[in-house]
């Protein structure tokens, strides 16, 4: 292994195609490329007011795609009948409110706990990898476990917002909360992903943490594909996550 698995999400090409209507730029050419380029698998999240990936989207990659499909969604009867319709690879439940720009926060597992283990039990019995947007908070963690997720996936963006804002004393604390919410994760027996926010630097510092299985990066590298092309920022963003692979594994 050389470091952990790269995901690619394709929303925000959607993003752009939306904000003038019509058919480019073409999310499902973005996820092919991507796929090429050497993407471990594509995420795509599916919103109630479908403000960018739209339902004719994932019928689009679930019928192309040869790399796993990772179906970011609301735990909501609509997006669960959907993933149930389709089964892709994975369903990472998120939080979703209407009025937000982008996944604010990770969900509150512990406060639903009932609720959100009926929900996934359908989706795990499909054969869907079923993973839990989560903060790196321990509460959250036993009872991602205790609900019967096997994955979770650690919200990364108060570290990178830190990161951004130079803000080095909480950056080190927000990584340390991520470091430790992989270990209890992984002693736990889950397998733990990170995401979102993260950009070159992030994801290479986030990279050295023993026992991260993938990596899920989406608006920073849509964004940079602008500059450089998408198979050129990926290929930058997958070096960054070999080298704090590296850099971890030579700290141990």
């Amino acid at each position: 292994m050389t470091g952990p698995r790269f995901g690619v999400n394709i929303d925000h090409v959607a993003t752009i195609r939306n904000a003038r209507g019509g058919a480019a730029p073409d999310p499902l050419r973005a996820a092919l490329l991507a796929e090429k380029a050497g993407a471990d698998g594509i995420t795509a999240h599916l919103r109630e007011d479908r403000r960018h990936i739209g339902d004719a989207d994932i019928e689009a990659l679930m019928a192309a795609l040869t790399v796993p499909l990772n179906f970011e969604m609301a735990a909501t009867a609509e997006m669960q009948n959907i993933a149930l319709r389709h089964r892709p690879h994975a369903v990472c439940i998120v939080p979703e409110k209407r009025e937000e720009r982008t996944t604010e926060g990770g969900l509150g597992v512990a406060q639903d706990e009932n609720r959100l283990a009926d929900f996934i039990t359908p989706l795990r019995d499909a054969g869907c990898r079923v993973s839990m947007f989560i903060e790196p908070d321990p509460m959250q963690v036993e009872a991602s476990r205790r609900i019967g997720a096997p994955v979770i996936e650690l919200h990364t963006g108060t570290f990178a917002e830190a990161h951004l804002a130079g803000d080095m004393d909480r950056r080190a604390r927000e990584f340390e909360r991520l470091a430790e919410g992989v270990r209890i994760g992984t002693e736990a027996g889950l397998e733990v992903h990170l995401g979102h926010g993260l950009d070159f630097e992030t994801a290479r510092m986030v990279s050295t943490i023993p026992d991260v299985a993938e990596l899920n990066i989406g608006h920073f590298l849509i964004g940079e594909s602008v500059f450089l092309g998408l198979e050129e920022a990926m290929r930058r963003m997958r070096a960054a996550m070999e080298q704090g692979y590296a850099e971890g594994r030579a700290a141990a």
